[in-house]
């Protein structure tokens, strides 16, 4: 196949599927770091079963699928290698890059099961950038139950926690809990029984929970714990980077209209995402970042 090729998924095996399925790294720090996503491009969707199968076995924390629509949307359904998630914004980073290289640069909507979104991408000599444009977001306090449960879960107490920053249920596409902790040491140090995690993650119908540490006004230092799909951490989350970003803007935090996050330096993965934060309450944050691409092996 060559690179501006797509492929009717019912059309071939299952070894020519998995071998049409593009790897990038998101959000990637330069040549390095990144969060790993695969991308298939097909000219229909496969399947739910075929999808979710070629999802287990690319083995990333998400692999995202698009086919075009008669108006030139492009309808996107992600997987995990557990299950269907609403959204995920590395992937959608990932996806973008995937589409300026094999359509051109520019803007592409996106139609997901319950959100019209839009990635912008290009590709150069330094490799391909993209910026999606997420759902609505919102925020609210947190369930004291919750944040104790939590606090337990990773050791913590309230001691631990950044009293600017309260802890918050955040959404843009999909749900988190975010705990802002005092100290860099304490984020640095976090650890936690993977299953019970996973067990709290799922009673609540939490995404991911979103460990964040304010390195200064507009700059943060961030972990995500992402066993509710199966993943201990994830080394960059776009989702929760823009869920995020519109609770600072519903708190009040003085932003200057745009933040950028590092993550998964404690992996060996080092993640840079950038967010601009418009003003108007409740509307879409625009996410940002690299994304390189990666040999299967």
């Amino acid at each position: 196949m060559t690179s501006t090729d797509t492929i009717t998924p019912q059309s071939v095996g299952d070894a020519d599927a998995l071998s049409a399925i593009r790897r990038y790294a998101a959000f990637s720090d330069g040549d390095h770091g990144g969060n790993p996503a695969g991308v298939m491009i097909a000219d229909r969707l496969p399947d739910v079963d075929e999808m979710q199968s070629l999802a287990v076995r690319v083995g990333y924390s998400e692999t995202v699928f698009a086919a075009p629509e008669r108006d030139g949307t492009w309808r996107v359904r992600y997987f995990s290698p557990e299950a269907e998630i609403p959204f995920c914004g590395h992937a959608t980073i990932a996806l973008g890059a995937a589409l300026a290289e094999t359509v051109g640069a520019g803007t592409f909507p996106l139609r997901l099961n319950a959100a019209e979104i839009t990635v912008e991408a290009a590709v150069d000599d330094t490799g391909a950038r993209a910026a999606l444009r997420s759902p609505p977001t919102r925020s609210a306090p947190a369930a004291d139950a919750l944040v104790a449960e939590t606090l337990s879960l990773l050791s913590l107490s309230d001691s631990d926690l950044d009293p600017r920053l309260p802890p918050a249920i955040a959404e843009a596409g999909a749900t988190h809990l975010v705990l802002a902790l005092a100290s860099h040491e304490a984020l640095q140090k976090m650890s936690y029984n993977f299953t019970r995690g996973r067990d709290l993650m799922l009673t609540w119908d939490l995404g991911t929970i979103c460990l964040v540490h304010a390195t200064g006004g507009t700059e943060f230092a961030a972990r995500n714990l992402f066993a509710s799909h199966g993943v201990y951490e994830d080394p960059a989350t776009g989702a929760a980077a823009g869920a995020f970003s519109g609770y600072l803007r519903d708190l009040g935090w003085p932003h200057s209209g745009r933040i950028v996050i590092r993550q998964g330096e404690e992996m060996g993965f080092p993640s840079i995402i950038k967010v601009g934060i418009p003003s108007l309450a409740g509307s879409p944050v625009i996410v940002s970042g690299r994304a390189r691409s990666i040999r299967p092996d």
